[in-house]
């Protein structure tokens, strides 16, 4: 693009990218704000405006104009299953961001209609009922009408899953299956399963029950995964932080992102964990790890960054706010402070899940037991994730040793839930974010999705700093939210230093790398409800475009079709945007012309039940009947 100032001349510095005339926050308290950036081989060369700029626009070099948009260093979510959501991406209808259970519905029965014989619809986490103008989720008998024939797997937070006949019979569930440990098979009066099971309290009912779904062969996995980073660009994120979880095996299920790393085709930095998967195996597991691996292998691409987030079962609580806290078997602390000892005596880091204060306190026991023998925390970083219920005297403890955290907006889904079980002032300070940082501590913010929260890190920005849930019930009061810049620094440079990526990216300086995007509003300015709706017009990872929409739409990389061609992101895509509250006038319109269309709905039902006349009547309100 030939700008004015900016006259390409041959050098051999020339910058491979320049993004100019945008309203950048650098995130470097030495140059807040800056106009241009110039990039090469991937690493930030210069910030300021044009002049600092000009002199590296070479004939070769990408010149883009943001147009006055806002630009933020790239985003980074410090808690995603990037690597497992990658390996099932194009097999999940995605309900992230609908706003009607029944739009949810046509969408399924769509699906199920596109579905080949053997195939399964799943519906897998990024949504809550609260979400839904109908506030609530679907019924057994609403799954089986959509699709009668064709399996249905729908999960709902850490709470339930619903499936229809034709599911219960793929996974073999009848009469005589047995109680699964954790969890519960709701039965009608015949003993029979009725479709419905319950977390109470583990979720592993629902996951391994997922478990027994087709999955997709090589070639397709490294297409899902391409797409779904690609999606994950879409919202502005450069790099996550990859927490493992349940059946997520290694190296096995590493491979997909190896290779596609070693093919230079990953467009989402990652740094991941490993997870014991096995009860009682856990010690053997981490040792194994140990010889084959350590923290800091691989590149700023794909690197490992340490165990958890679970060294042990046994340790492990659970999440489900729709059932009372989970009592931990006691003596889990004698297996725990053996994977603990063992990762501090050969240099591994570690995250830890811990939801709730009690589960911490018996944690940070341990830790200050290896404390006092001088083996904690020996120069290793570490940190709990989750949180929501820690004390300050836990915070005191944590930050005396040397810990970190990772937040994510779980209440956002399940922030009703909460409220219910502990009340509006339990859920006011959960998590207690502004205590944590006002003792100093790192802390990263993430999403935890994607079998429970939306992938989409804005929805997570809106609840950082507005305290509202999907719902938009008021969760956290004013006293326990954060400022706009300090929600971002939680997804950019906290999430860097918990990777010790701290001097490397999460600024836009020079000598970082080339990690940015370019949002469709300024997330600065625009009102607080609207922040959710944010997207990224342009998204660059090490000086690559990765993703661009609006008027940038063609200039990122190309990628391979949507495969299988019955995937529900090649119908459907992934995250279903919703027009920004209080939008034009024309969008008012169409708004009124489907409540006319549900209103003639209406009638048609009640005329079919007798309670009106069979003959077509233009209106309803007997006010205005002849």
């Amino acid at each position: 693009m030939p700008v004015g100032g900016l006259i390409p001349r041959a050098t051999d510095d020339a910058a491979d990218l320049v993004v100019r005339n945008a309203k950048i926050h650098t995130g470097d308290p030495r140059l807040p704000r800056a106009e241009a950036i110039a990039i090469r081989d991937g690493v930030v060369t210069a910030v300021g405006d044009d002049k600092d700029v000009a002199g590296q626009v070479g004939p070769a070099t990408r010149v883009v104009d943001a147009l006055g948009r806002r630009m933020v260093p790239g985003l980074n979510d410090a808690h995603l299953h990037v690597i497992r959501g990658g390996l099932n991406y194009v097999l999940e209808l995605r309900w992230d961001g609908v706003r009607s259970l029944r739009q949810g519905l046509a969408m399924l029965r769509e699906q199920a209609a596109r579905t080949p014989r053997g195939q399964w619809v799943r519906v897998v986490g990024g949504w809550s009922a609260e979400q839904f103008a109908e506030r609530r989720s679907p019924t057994v008998a609403e799954l089986n009408a959509a699709a009668p024939d064709t399996p249905v797997f729908v999960l709902h937070l850490y709470q339930s899953a619903v499936l229809n006949r034709a599911a219960l019979k793929a996974v073999g569930y009848g009469k005589d299956t047995p109680e699964p440990r954790g969890g519960q098979i709701m039965r009608g009066r015949d003993g029979e399963p009725t479709g419905m099971l319950l977390a109470a309290p583990s979720a592993l009912i629902l996951y391994s029950t997922l478990a027994k779904a087709p999955v997709l062969d090589e070639e397709h996995r490294k297409t899902s995964t391409r797409h779904f980073l690609r999606e994950l660009n879409r919202f502005g994120l450069t790099s996550a932080i990859d927490a493992a979880g349940g059946f997520q095996n290694f190296p096995d299920n590493y491979g997909t992102v190896t290779e596609l790393a070693r093919e230079g085709e990953l467009s989402l930095r990652i740094a991941y964990h490993l997870f014991p998967q096995t009860a009682g195996q856990e010690i053997d597991d981490l040792t194994r790890w140990i010889g084959m691996v350590r923290p800091g292998d691989g590149d700023a691409w794909l690197r490992l960054n340490g165990a958890g987030e679970n060294l042990t079962w046994a340790a492990a609580d659970f999440e489900n706010f729709a059932q009372p806290r989970p009592e931990h078997a006691p003596g889990y602390e004698v297996e725990f402070e053996k994977a603990v000892r063992l990762l501090m005596e050969n240099g591994w880091g570690f995250r830890l899940h811990a939801t709730y204060d009690e589960t911490i306190r018996r944690d940070l026991a341990v830790f200050e037991k290896l404390a006092a023998e001088g083996l904690f925390p020996g120069g290793n970083r570490w940190l709990f994730d989750h949180a929501e219920t820690v004390s300050a005297d836990s915070l005191d403890r944590i930050a005396a040793l040397g810990g970190a955290l990772s937040v994510q907006n779980r209440l956002s889904f399940q922030g009703e839930a909460f409220v219910r079980r502990y009340g509006a002032g339990a859920a006011a300070d959960a998590p207690p974010i502004r205590a944590m940082l006002d003792r100093g501590l790192t802390v990263g913010a993430g999403t935890d999705a994607t079998r429970v929260s939306s992938y989409n890190p804005w929805v997570a920005l809106h609840w950082l700093v507005t305290g509202r849930t999907v719902g938009d019930l008021a969760v956290r009061p004013p006293h326990n939210r954060v400022d706009r810049e300090t929600a971002l620094a939680m997804f950019t440079t906290a999430g860097a230093a918990l990777t010790g990526e701290q001097d490397l990216k999460g600024v836009l300086r020079p000598g970082f790398l080339g990690d940015l995007t370019v949002l469709s509003e300024d997330y600065f300015s625009v009102p607080e409800p609207e922040i959710a709706h944010i997207e990224a017009l342009l998204t660059v990872v090490g000086g690559r475009i990765v993703y661009a929409a609006g008027e940038y739409e063609g200039i990122d990389e190309q990628l391979p079709p949507v495969t299988p061609g019955w995937s529900p992101v090649a119908r459907f895509g992934g995250y279903q945007a919703s027009p920004v509250p209080g939008g034009p006038g024309v969008r008012q319109a169409e708004l009124l012309g489907e409540a006319v269309a549900e209103s003639e709905q209406h009638r048609r039902w009640r005329a079919r039940r007798g309670l009106l006349p069979e003959h077509d009547s233009p209106v309803l309100d007997p006010c205005f009947s002849p």
